[in-house]
């Protein structure tokens, strides 16, 4: 970690990350070879959690991720390349398509800001803490938000399964 960085540890194996983003990121992505998780019991675990909605959208109903798979009738003669049928974008190779597919990028948008006076939303809770991290609406700053998250992470209170 560079500077006087400590990082966060995940609270199932020993990885270390940077910021907490980076923790809940490996979580979301079903990563950590000690925890069975991934992104839907995280989102679970917020909203029960987010008692009065401060960071995810209470007026959503919410579903588990969906799953989407490409076949080879993605392939758009026009353009070369594969296409994504929910968005357009296009792809070299049918795997990466799907790898794309596989992201959060087409979810539903369950979680926001909690300051007021910015209306950012995001499909991961990763996202919003690292919105959070990046200080970019002045909403808490980098170093107590930081020093929250590792008491969380290593009291078992913020995540525990």
């Amino acid at each position: 970690m560079p500077g006087n960085q400590r990082g966060v540890t995940c609270p199932f194996c020993p990885a270390q990350f940077n910021a907490a983003s980076g923790v809940i990121h490996h979580l979301e992505q079903g990563a950590c070879p000690n925890a069975p998780l991934n992104r839907d019991p995280l989102h679970q675990q917020a909203r029960h959690q987010d008692h009065h909605g401060p960071i995810s959208n209470r007026l959503i109903v919410w579903k588990e991720t969906v799953t989407y798979q490409a076949t080879a009738l993605a392939f758009n003669i026009r353009y070369g390349r594969y296409q994504c049928s929910l968005c357009g974008d296009t792809f070299r190779q049918l795997s990466s398509l799907n790898q794309y597919l596989a992201s959060p990028r087409h979810q539903q948008e369950i979680y926001h800001c909690p300051n007021r006076g910015c209306h950012r939303v995001f499909t991961t809770l990763a996202g919003v803490v690292n919105h959070l991290e990046s200080e970019s609406c002045g909403f808490l700053r980098f170093d107590a938000f930081q020093y929250g998250i590792r008491g969380s992470f290593s009291s078992g209170v913020w995540i525990a399964f």
